[in-house]
């Protein structure tokens, strides 16, 4: 009960936190100060590259249900200081997820006036004018969205990037009662109508990947699928968009006029990016299959370590995969016949633990407990609020308040990653593999550790001399990398520092 009590009034607490705002003091640069999420792992929006993009045979068209609302309905439109939002009935949902991903609300981000760039994500740097988010809860298992918002499979986001083209009359039909909510609060109620003529006409290409709310408290609770194709809306409907309504109360004697809602690309933490087309797309990967990954992770847990090291890295970094013509072929061992795909497969269906989820992990009897205490399902709940609380505690017995952010990344980054790798939408993070590896061998483990260094930094060299060559460079895709002064850090997990934005 005492657990309980506390996790609502956190809850409570961040529905009601401290102000924040896109520019100023209060701006997103400051936000990890009274919202430690929002400078942690997995953050949105981020910037689709093409080197982080995977092409995913496997992915479905979305399918959404009971989107054509009848105009009966009454809907709630209101300006809440941030953007505008559009309540939506539970009755809608998607039904082409794992689970059933019930509709809550829809709210917009963008520019201004005189800056007609205003959406979240962006593609190679390229940013549309603004980006509409539609939101939705796990219906399956949290009764309404205040329960799903810090669950990490709690929401499921469509995302709609908008450009500025021909006339929109299904976004006329609430841009018209703008007037009504001027002001921070305000609230009106308006017909409803066909969410679905907001949607693009393709709704079998985008971009999917695991990310966080961009606005405060930014849990790393979204399921984000990002149309690939804009809709179009008129010069006229940005403008009346842009410069109708303020971010203060009525009261107030200082208006502050609310354009610029967006929050800058944030860094990828080893995710990928599942993609749904290959149209367009020159040399793009195809990503692993989530059987291919499972048995990756059961090497970890009880395979030959050091076997892995000499001739398996290729395994653990993707990225790193032979090409044919310029690298030896790999040696069979005896070991290594040991882990043919048959045997990995006969090894993992006698470990593996049953699991609603499909995702379990075990180990055998005499294999030391790893750090996921020997099985890991993905259906497993992981409250964000309550672990906030749990960290803020520990902190708090040794003064160390201030480390709030850093040791939230420390806790919540393998996790997060573990699961992302399992669902192919994250490469294994060096981290993650240290705790995966707790336990066993330490010159096995040690083996493997200064391998996988070694292979990351012939990777960065690599990077290095493809952003020589432009031509090279453009085809690839990859960011130039830099090489440690000191070869031991590539030991390290040592993520960059996040960037404070200047507003």
């Amino acid at each position: 009960m005492t657990l309980t009590f506390i996790i609502l009034i956190a809850c409570l607490l961040a529905s009601t936190g401290a102000k924040w705002s896109y520019n100023g003091p209060d701006g997103e640069h400051n936000w990890s100060s009274n919202y430690p999420f929002c400078g942690g792992a997995f953050q949105s929006p981020i910037d689709f590259q093409t080197h982080l993009l995977r092409y995913d045979s496997n992915l479905p068209p979305i399918q959404v249900q009971n989107y054509n609302l009848s105009t009966n309905e009454q809907l709630t439109l209101s300006n809440n200081g941030h953007s505008v939002q559009l309540s939506l009935p539970s009755h809608m949902y998607i039904s082409s997820l794992p689970y059933k991903y019930s509709a809550a609300q829809l709210h917009f981000h963008w520019g201004s006036s005189n800056q007609l760039t205003g959406s979240e994500h962006t593609v190679n740097g390229k940013q549309f004018a603004g980006e509409m988010h539609v939101v939705h809860f796990n219906s399956d298992k949290y009764p309404n969205i205040s329960m799903a918002v810090d669950k990490h499979d709690g929401l499921a986001v469509l995302g709609v990037f908008i450009a500025i083209g021909e006339f929109n009359p299904a976004f006329e039909k609430f841009f018209k009662y703008l007037n009504g909510i001027k002001y921070r609060d305000q609230k009106i109620q308006v017909p409803a109508f066909n969410i679905h003529a907001l949607l693009p006409s393709h709704l079998d290409e985008y971009y999917r990947y695991d990310g966080s709310l961009t606005t405060p408290p930014c849990y790393p609770s979204v399921l984000w699928t990002v149309f690939r194709r804009p809709v179009t809306i008129s010069q006229k409907q940005f403008l009346a968009l842009a410069t109708a309504l303020y971010a203060s109360y009525a009261q107030e004697s200082a208006t502050v006029p609310l354009h610029g809602n967006y929050r800058k690309p944030q860094l990828a933490d080893n995710r990928v990016v599942l993609v749904s087309f290959k149209d367009g797309l020159h040399g793009i990967l195809s990503a692993a299959s989530p059987f291919q990954r499972k048995q990756v992770i059961q090497k970890l847990l009880v395979g030959d370590l050091a076997d892995l090291a000499d001739e398996g890295l290729y395994q653990l970094l993707p990225k790193l995969s032979p090409q044919s013509g310029n690298d030896k072929k790999l040696k069979k061992t005896k070991k290594q016949e040991h882990w043919s795909q048959a045997t990995q497969k006969q090894q993992w269906l006698k470990n593996k633990v049953p699991s609603n989820s499909g995702y379990s992990l075990s180990v055998g009897k005499n294999t030391p407990t790893p750090w996921n205490m020997g099985t890991f399902d993905t259906g497993k709940e992981m409250c964000f609020v309550s672990l906030e609380e749990n960290v803020m505690h520990q902190l708090e017995r040794y003064h160390a308040k201030g480390l709030m952010v850093e040791t939230l990344k420390e806790v919540v980054f393998p996790e997060l990653n573990l699961r992302s790798y399992l669902h192919c939408r994250s490469d294994l993070d060096l981290q993650t593999i240290r705790k995966l590896i707790q336990g066993r061998s330490r010159d096995e483990a040690t083996e493997l550790e200064q391998s996988l260094a070694e292979a990351m930094l012939k990777k960065m060299r690599r990077q290095i001399n493809q952003h020589k060559y432009p031509k090279m460079e453009a085809t690839i895709g990859h960011p130039q990398a830099t090489v440690p002064k000191d070869f031991n850090s590539a030991l390290t997990y040592n993520r960059p520092q996040r960037v404070e934005w200047e507003d």
